[in-house]
């Protein structure tokens, strides 16, 4: 028998189960524990707080930074029958105050907050006025001052929380958290360790890869002639490169748009709904975009420029393939990058102790730009992982390129700089090997040299590149402020005096991202696209593209059979279902050999059914074996919540159980008593009406001793 929040999962989201570690922290919320999850971009957080939000009787109210994000939020939720709003200073003083008395009347399910509201005194005694069963916390590591996106703001939600007089439930949800964040967090919410669920950082269906030994603005045109139709977006650290990078693409025909702090506001509305409703298939913008987007079928993230920390860098590439499927993350390394970030820490109005934390970070993402070792395992050791796999997948682990001896090649561009004394950017280094006759050259005196006009068979063009290259491999270093000058490392002269060979790969082969049946799921995409111009909604909101891909996969030929496709709930079944199963019998009427395929795919899948039923079983031995429930969750991997849940299966199953070791006579007492004044409907008012000592596993066992009596 399913729980009732599974059944809430299948009827209003389409899904059969949960992700790792969503249904540990449901349960745990559900128990009346302050929770604390820690899951990456893409792990299904909003599911942990909307799914209790509909189990509990009053109001959940979701404290979110990212007010360009709330809107989606709720379009999704009510396109799922789930009624929701919305609070923040995009709505005027009066709209504000109609959804208030709307919140009052009960209207509303989840309301979703700005914290910068919290600071306002009148605003917390209205909320004190409201039934609030629960308060979720998005973006958490805003709490800690050591998260890289502190907001003072967020320090107001523990006043809050005094101030509601029900005493909701809280539970704080981040993706990116060091060890030091997490302690921060919990400490200030008053959390306990033992209710902090963390699911790892890992995603499984992004491929990183950090690109430095090639001329990155040629990569970027060979990755996107190679994934033209695919959504993306690509981070650049300045407007003028933003505007730059965008007009180029936009010249070359591609679908770009542009998004940073320079434009007006009505024009970055534009751009990012027109990404959104999937009219451009580029965005390229500075690190303000991307916090409010909630655009699912984003299939890659290139940085153009090295960002600062780790932490910036994993939830901007985490912005990729939140729908599940397979997704780019691509770091394209310049030297210049750090030298410049290092400039801005440099000039900041920050602490001592603030600028000596920005540059260790720093560090730690030249680090990661030069590590040979698996890309993803590094990331997952700076948050907090002790040994990580190597993922198998990433740019170091499947690079097998051939590499070109090209020691002299380095010799001779290393000894000019030399003989030129060191004092000069890559631009006339380069002119000066290839023979340039520029004014600037024969000022100098540099047509003199030996080395004037000994790579003179290359372009300056391809020297300059190879300088970048050399410099990225740090034979070169990077001097001076605004105007680089480039010096010879100490490996460099190791390089000079033959005591190094320098050898560089052959050119990365770019490959598509997805391999998807282009046939049917072009015909499903446009389907989708033409009912969200309709409904006036982005197309992600309707369905994601793992649905699509799924409808695309089970090919579902009736009202009933569409059910069973991930992310279709009863909801988008009843609205949507005949339009896009005329769609697929469109397809299946020019292509019948597709009907085999569904077989295949459909008995893959009763053999996954199979194997998750038999979870509860292999639970049930350990325990048979004399195993506590802690020794269970510890052999298992499993949290406690977990294992008693199966426990609870096995106990519906009618297997035998020894109910008195969990169950002692004097708590099931008390337990009658409290469903004799409160009934036996839910579970909530049962635990509310009995000592905190008994809990939620305890009630259930009760519940079901009770109608076995009975029975």
């Amino acid at each position: 028998m399913k729980s009732e929040h599974q059944q809430l999962l299948q009827t209003y989201f389409g899904y059969d189960s949960f992700r790792s570690g969503q249904e540990d922290i449901i349960e745990s919320v559900l128990a009346g524990y302050h929770t604390a999850g820690i899951m990456p971009t893409g792990g299904g957080k909003s599911i942990c707080y909307q799914i209790p939000a509909l189990i509990f009787s009053g109001i959940t109210l979701v404290i979110s930074p990212l007010i360009s994000l709330m809107k989606d939020q709720v379009d999704a939720l009510h396109q799922n029958g789930i009624s929701a709003t919305f609070l923040n200073s995009s709505l005027s003083a009066n709209e504000a105050a109609e959804r208030l008395v709307e919140m009052k009347a009960g209207m509303y399910k989840l309301v979703y907050i700005a914290p910068e509201r919290l600071e306002l005194t009148h605003f917390l005694h209205q909320l004190s006025e409201l039934d609030i069963s629960f308060v979720a916390i998005d973006e958490a590591h805003c709490i800690s001052q050591w998260g890289h996106d502190f907001r003072p703001s967020y320090l107001k939600i523990k006043t809050l929380l005094q101030e509601i007089p029900s005493n909701p439930v809280v539970l704080a949800l981040t993706a990116t958290a060091t060890p030091v964040v997490k302690e921060d967090i919990c400490r200030t919410l008053d959390i306990d360790l033992d209710h902090q669920f963390s699911t790892g950082f890992a995603r499984s269906n992004l491929t990183f890869s950090v690109m430095k030994d090639e001329n990155r603005a040629q990569f970027l045109m060979r990755y996107l002639e190679k994934n033209h139709s695919e959504s993306g977006i690509i981070y650049a650290s300045t407007r003028k490169d933003v505007d730059r990078i965008s007009q180029k693409l936009a010249n070359t025909g591609i679908k770009a748009g542009r998004y940073h702090a320079g434009m007006n506001e009505e024009e970055r509305t534009r751009q990012q709904d027109a990404f959104l409703k999937d009219d451009i298939t580029v965005m390229v913008a500075t690190s303000a975009f991307g916090m409010g987007i909630d655009k699912s079928n984003v299939r890659f993230v290139l940085h153009y420029q090295t960002p600062k920390n780790m932490e910036s860098y994993y939830q901007e590439a985490g912005r990729a393939g939140r729908d599940g499927l397979d997704s780019e993350c691509i770091l394209l390394y310049s030297p210049q990058d750090l030298h410049i970030q290092r400039f801005f820490i440099d000039q900041s109005q920050g602490t001592d102790e603030w600028k000596h934390q920005e540059l260790q970070k720093l560090n730690q993402m030249k680090d990661y730009c030069f590590t040979e070792g698996c890309l993803q395992a590094f990331i997952l050791r700076y948050f907090g992982e002790e040994n990580p796999d190597d993922c198998g997948r990433c740019g170091n682990c499947k690079d097998n390129r051939a590499e070109m001896d090209v020691t002299t090649e380095s010799q001779m561009v290393l000894s000019c700089m030399i003989r030129m004394g060191e004092r000069f950017g890559k631009t006339i280094i380069s002119q000066v090997l290839t023979g340039s006759k520029v004014k600037k050259i024969e000022e100098f005196g540099f047509q003199k040299l030996s080395t004037y006009g000994i790579l003179s068979a290359k372009s300056a063009k391809h020297v300059a590149d190879f300088i970048d290259y050399l410099t990225a491999q740090q034979f070169i270093e990077i001097t001076g402020g605004q105007y680089p000058v480039l010096k010879v490392s100490d490996t460099g002269k190791e390089v000079l005096l033959g005591k190094r060979k320098v050898m560089q790969k052959e050119l990365k082969q770019v490959q598509t991202i997805t391999n998807i049946d282009s046939g049917l799921f072009e015909m499903l995409r446009q389907t989708r696209k033409e009912i969200a111009q309709n409904e006036k909604v982005p197309p992600f909101i309707i369905f994601s593209d793992a649905a699509l891909k799924d409808m695309a996969a089970k090919l579902p030929v009736s009202i009933s059979e569409i059910l069973m496709v991930k992310g279709v709930g009863a909801q988008k079944q009843e609205r949507y279902g005949e339009r896009f199963l005329q769609t697929i019998a469109e397809y299946l009427a020019g292509n019948p050999e597709a009907e085999l395929e569904k077989t295949l795919v459909a008995h893959a899948e009763v053999k996954k059914q199979t194997k998750k039923e038999a979870a509860h079983l292999e639970t049930y031995r350990l325990y048979k074996e004399g195993n506590n429930m802690s020794e269970i969750a510890s052999i298992r991997g499993l949290s406690k919540i977990t294992i008693e849940n199966h426990l609870v299966t096995c106990a519906e199953a009618g297997f035998d159980l020894e109910w008195e070791t969990f169950l002692p006579k004097e708590k099931l007492e008390l337990i009658h008593q409290a469903i004799e004044s409160t009934g036996a409907e839910k579970l909530k008012p049962i635990k509310e009406n009995v000592p905190e000592d008994i809990s939620y596993f305890m009630i259930k066992l009760a519940l079901l001793k009770m109608g076995q009596t009975n029975g």
